[in-house]
């Protein structure tokens, strides 16, 4: 009996500890949804990132580095786009790909989605904070699915 708990308890800790790669990152960065579903996720703590893609019966992961070059572009992209003025429209838009960009940390933190567009004044904000992403997820792995 005493095993059986044992092992219980392993099984549960090591969930849990897997668990933590998906909710503690200091950016994200999610595309979801449309007609013929995809998720694509890149989550980045410190260099540390993990890029998730799951379309058109392919599933990817993947786990890499980035430098510290790269993570001061997403904080000068944040910062000259101003990511938190970024006004997002609130009509509701069904099946299409929405992107969510969330930051949890510094003067940028915020979460700003297109699942209902952006406001057109903000437009090319939105798109040159997105296209910091991409680049990353396109000079790291060899997916497709990152160009919209």
């Amino acid at each position: 009996m005493k095993k059986v708990i044992f092992i219980f308890l392993i099984l549960i800790l090591a969930s849990c500890k897997t668990q933590n790669k998906y909710s503690d990152f200091d950016y994200s960065y999610s595309r979801s949804g449309g007609f013929a579903p995809i998720y694509e996720n890149l989550l980045i703590k410190g260099n540390n990132a993990h890029y998730s893609f799951e379309a058109q019966e392919k599933k990817i992961k993947k786990d890499f580095q980035i430098s510290n070059e790269d993570l001061k572009n997403i904080e000068s992209v944040l910062t000259q786009n101003n990511f938190r003025s970024i006004q997002e429209d609130y009509k509701k838009i069904y099946d299409h790909i929405s992107t969510a960009i969330n930051v949890t940390n510094g003067a940028n933190s915020g979460r700003k989605s297109d699942a209902a567009y952006i406001m057109a004044k903000d437009q090319k904000r939105w798109e040159a904070v997105t296209n910091v992403f991409k680049q990353i997820i396109s000079a790291n792995t060899n997916v497709v699915g990152s160009k919209k």
